[in-house]
Formats: C-alpha cells, sequence, structure tokens
C-alpha cells in the first residue's frame, strides 16, 4: 500500500494512477466523506483531494486537521484552481503568525 491517494474525479486524478499512486474516483460529498474515513482508518499518511470535494467534505477534512495523519491537502481539479488551497494557506498562516504577512495588501 502507498502512503499517498488522491480522491476527487475522474478526470482530474485517473492521471496519478500511471504514476503510482493510489486513486479513488469520488464526486459525491457523502461517499467521498466515508471513503476520507476509511482512508484515513487504513493508515494513508496524505490525502490529495481535489478543491470542489474538499470544500464539500469540511466536516470529514477538520476532523483531521490536528492529528499528525493524515496531511489532507487541497489540489486543483482539472477546471483549475478555485482558491480553496489558497484560503487554508493564508488562514494557516493567520492562525500561527497573527497576521496576514503572505497577502496583505500594501497600504
Amino acid at each position: 500500500m502507498a502512503d499517498i491517494v488522491i480522491l476527487g474525479d475522474r478526470d482530474s486524478v485517473l492521471l496519478a494512477k500511471a504514476a503510482g499512486l493510489d486513486v479513488f474516483c469520488e464526486t459525491d460529498p457523502e461517499k467521498a466523506s466515508r471513503t476520507i474515513h476509511k482512508l484515513a482508518k487504513e493508515g494513508y499518511k496524505v490525502l490529495f483531494v481535489t478543491e470542489p470535494l474538499y470544500v464539500k467534505c469540511k466536516e470529514a477534512v477538520l476532523k483531521y486537521k490536528t492529528e499528525a495523519y493524515p496531511a489532507i491537502i487541497p489540489i486543483p481539479d482539472n477546471h483549475g484552481s478555485s482558491g480553496a488551497a489558497m484560503a487554508d494557506i493564508k488562514a494557516n498562516v493567520e492562525k500561527a503568525i497573527g497576521s496576514d504577512i503572505l497577502f496583505a495588501e500594501d497600504k
């Protein structure tokens, strides 16, 4: 078993299979949430989830936010980035530093 898995719609994740990663094709948020919990129990360390699914499965994602594993990382789907990953980075920087040092506009 690989430690890395990609979860998302078929068109966005199928190429990762050729790279040797485990791939789960899913578009239904409820099923995807169950899959996230299942993969966490199976010991996967890194779960890449397409941004549209990541946003819709936020409850499942938040459950593992404070755990060491699995790291759940949003990735763009085949239509491009929706900004969900960047929003998470911004929130984490603000939480860690107390200020938006990366994305603050010059005044």
